[in-house]
């Protein structure tokens, strides 16, 4: 039986300094905080979530943010770009407001889009792309409306060390669907509403090493556990060596490292965000695992202090 996934369910890179990160995710692309934790194999380390403002799959990118740690590269076996979809008309905003905040950016045309190309603070490469799939996402900051917000993932580009298995991967292994080619570039499609479209560079370049301003993985998303156990014996089958599954709290997990060497992750739509502390206050508290409750009080000292604030 051939599966298939409907797209990210969440993407996850390194990087700096964690007040510089949440400045600018929430304070300048106005995504929320929905889960402040620590990264589960390196509880010393933060593990921060911005999402849209229910936490849904497809909107989720999450950090581990390593204040003074030495700088990556980003480059092939890695994730390149993370695209972010904005509604219809608005694209005008977006320009304003990277402008206010002093962020250069430059515009780009992909089978038939224009795309807003910029960095983060910590050299992380982002893109903006309006589409009018998608719910609008009602969570509102720092002055931006639902009209205009982000909705979640647009998708990502892919930099391989071998494009061309990395390519039959996504449709052989995760089910997409390859949809065109333009110049260096194809696209693939998964069938939800967002974080669905995929484009693999198809040349290559320097590889990628892996610190702050780099991509760690990119996870797909599975209905459910029965569902994960289905793509753990599935990417199995299809000659991918998967690890055991991961209780991370808030998903469940599964990793492997496909032949272009780009790490991925299948992880589970539910729990959800929610289950820990409710949505109304969901992202305000330091959320430990069970198996870290007695470090509480050292790790919310030795932890830098942070805080999600509008900025001017």
């Amino acid at each position: 039986m051939k599966k298939q996934t409907t797209g990210i369910h969440h993407i996850t890179a390194i990087v700096g300094h964690p007040q510089e990160n949440i400045d600018f995710y929430a304070g300048v692309l106005g995504l929320r905080l929905v889960k402040k934790t620590i990264n589960f194999d390196d509880p010393e380390t933060y593990h921060l979530y911005f999402g849209d403002g229910s936490g849904n799959p497809g909107s989720i990118i999450t950090f581990f943010p390593w204040a003074n740690a030495y700088q990556g590269r980003i480059g092939d076996g890695q994730v390149g770009v993370t695209t972010y979809v904005v509604p219809a008309g608005a694209l005008d905003f977006w320009k304003n407001r990277l402008l206010k905040f002093e962020i250069e950016y430059m515009e780009a045309k992909r089978f038939g889009e224009t795309y807003l190309q910029f960095d983060d603070p910590h050299g992380l490469h982002l893109e903006i792309v309006e589409r009018g799939d998608g719910a609008l996402d009602p969570w509102t900051f720092g002055g931006i409306s639902k009209d205009v917000a982000i909705k979640g993932f647009g998708g990502a580009t892919l930099y391989s060390v071998h494009p061309e298995e990395t390519a039959a991967t996504l449709v052989n292994v995760m089910g997409l669907e390859i949809v065109g080619t333009e110049g260096d570039y194809t696209r693939f499609k998964a069938t939800a509403e967002i974080g669905n479209i995929i484009d693999v560079k198809m040349t290559t370049g320097v590889r990628g090493t892996m610190g702050v301003g780099t991509v760690h993985h990119i996870a797909w998303r599975a209905n459910d556990a029965k569902d994960h156990r289905e793509w753990q014996n599935y990417a199995m089958n299809q000659g991918q060596h998967v690890t055991e599954i991961k209780d991370r709290n808030y998903f469940d997990a599964i990793y492997f490292r496909e032949s272009g060497e780009i790490l991925f992750e299948i992880a589970t739509d539910p729990p959800g965000f929610a289950h820990d502390e409710t949505y109304e206050i969901m992202g305000n508290q330091l959320m430990l695992p069970e198996q870290y409750e007695h470090l509480r009080d050292r790790l919310e000292k030795s932890l830098i202090p942070i805080e999600v604030r509008p900025l001017d």
